[in-house]
């Protein structure tokens, strides 16, 4: 009778264990996948300018709706047209070509500009120091274009290179010293230790930086 009672509790432990487990894998699942679908997706300056990771297509299609964005500009050299799965359920990776559906033709199908910009690459100054990165350049471009606007930038994570244009368009066109940009940075999740000088790429595209535009885009 008692070995019977320990089998009895052992069986309800057991069966505590695993709704508990239950609970908390619907939990983690439910969060993952509201992570994918809205991945850092943030306002930059309401109406002109948004920022995000790599959304799903459910995701963008939202974000479209939601801020009734014009032009995305990604800025994955690695993933010039990523294939992007519909929701986080649907997981094919977004390098893999056939899993899912290019992320240029969701744009595409919502009336969205789609931009592949390099956002990794970082090039030599020249030897007086005076030519901006065609990176830069091709971006502003893009900003001070009212028809472009408003605009999604995003990159894989939206922290790294998607911190940098945003910290290139508050400089820019808001004017913002090159300490809050690289507060900013920090705010965001770029990490108190990358974002200092010793960062080539902080250097090169922030610290480096000097803007041209005399007035924010109206």
């Amino acid at each position: 009778m008692l070995a019977a009672g320990r089998v009895l509790a052992l069986w309800r432990y057991a069966a505590g264990f695993a709704v508990a487990g239950a609970v908390v894998a619907s939990v983690y699942l439910y969060y993952r996948a509201e992570y994918a679908h809205a991945k850092r997706l943030r306002v930059v300056t309401d109406g002109t300018l948004y920022r995000c990771g790599q959304l799903t297509g459910n995701g963008f299609r939202d974000a479209f709706k939601r801020y009734g964005i014009k032009t995305v500009v990604n800025f994955q050299e690695e993933a010039r047209d990523p294939f992007v799965p519909d929701s986080f359920w649907d997981h094919p990776t977004s390098l893999v070509a056939g899993s899912g559906t290019l992320e240029s033709d969701v744009c595409r199908d919502n009336g969205v500009e789609y931009v592949s910009l390099d956002g990794g690459v970082l090039e030599t100054l020249t030897q007086d120091g005076g030519s901006r990165p065609k990176l830069v350049e091709d971006f502003l471009k893009i900003m001070a274009d009212p028809s472009k606007r408003p605009v999604l930038i995003h990159c894989k994570a939206g922290l790294h290179r998607t911190g940098f244009m945003t910290a290139i368009y508050r400089m820019e066109f808001e004017r913002r010293s090159k300490d809050d940009a690289v507060r900013e940075l920090r705010a965001n999740g770029f990490g108190t230790f990358g974002a200092t000088a010793g960062n080539e790429y902080l250097q090169r595209y922030i610290l480096d930086f000097n803007p041209t535009t005399p007035a924010a885009p109206k």
